[in-house]
């Protein structure tokens, strides 16, 4: 479980959080919604640790994550999977090496495991055929084929789906998701939402979507929580959240469905 208690943040004078508290149940896949600017990407930075808290604290698996030295927290961090809005991938590096560089920097040298891992990680992402389904031979060349490709030889949903897969590699517990479909057209956007519910399922991870994307919400959500003014605003299931008769809640619904989503 993930346990937020009161966690404030602030850069400069310019106050982000303000008090967020949430708890994310193990296996849940939880959205965290909010219009641009009110610290759903700044809350997630803090929760793997790559941002500190001023105040409060956020607890995972029994640890206080701004308690760790930098050996504990890399350790636990092998529990995260992350994947960037932008997908974040090396210009420079070919499709095998983006998957599998997490596993190189701690130190993996198995080139055997390696390629395994990035075999197994670019099938569950729909990449490459499923081995069991298709003879070894057209595997082996589609795989050799995919492995040598840089990004820019990629659509914009094939970025996103090496970036889940890098996520996914070394089986992490946890799968967090920085705005998985800005950028997307609507198409494909559905293929990265039944992905994030597929994986979700399939591997019994807990996923924590960060988004603005309401229609991504009610396709993935066990339950949400909507930051406003630094705070929690609501938590709950999907339909609670458009059954709401908060003010709030109805004038961020009414204006993400007044932009034409």
């Amino acid at each position: 479980m993930i346990n937020i208690q009161n966690v404030h943040k602030s850069f400069g004078p310019k106050k982000v959080l303000s008090g967020v508290s949430l708890e994310i149940p193990t296996g849940d896949t939880f959205c965290i919604i909010g219009k641009s600017g009110c610290g759903k990407s700044v809350l997630i930075k803090n929760i793997v640790g790559l941002l500190t808290p001023d105040e409060g604290q956020i607890e995972i698996d029994g640890k206080i994550i701004s308690s760790l030295n930098q050996k504990e927290l890399f350790k636990l961090r092998r529990k995260f999977g992350f994947v960037f809005q932008g997908a974040a991938l090396f210009d420079s590096y070919n499709i095998f090496d983006n998957v599998v560089i997490g596993l190189y920097e701690h130190g993996e040298r198995s080139t055997v495991y390696l390629e395994s891992e990035g075999k197994r990680v670019l099938s569950a992402v729909g990449l490459l055929p499923n081995i069991s389904e298709n003879d070894t031979s057209f595997f082996q060349k589609e795989w050799e084929s995919l492995r040598e490709r840089k990004p820019s030889d990629l659509s914009g949903g094939m970025r996103k789906r090496v970036g889940v897969a890098r996520a996914l590699v070394g089986n992490p517990e946890y799968v967090f998701y920085d705005e998985p479909t800005t950028g997307l057209d609507p198409v494909t956007s559905e293929q990265i939402d039944l992905l994030i519910a597929d994986l979700a399922d399939k591997l019994n991870v807990t996923s924590i979507v960060i988004t603005h994307d309401m229609f991504s919400v009610s396709k993935i959500a066990d339950n949400l929580a909507m930051l406003d003014d630094g705070k929690v605003h609501f938590t709950g299931s999907t339909e609670e959240f458009e059954k709401s008769t908060d003010p709030v809640v109805r004038d961020f619904l009414e204006r993400y469905r007044a932009e034409g989503f």
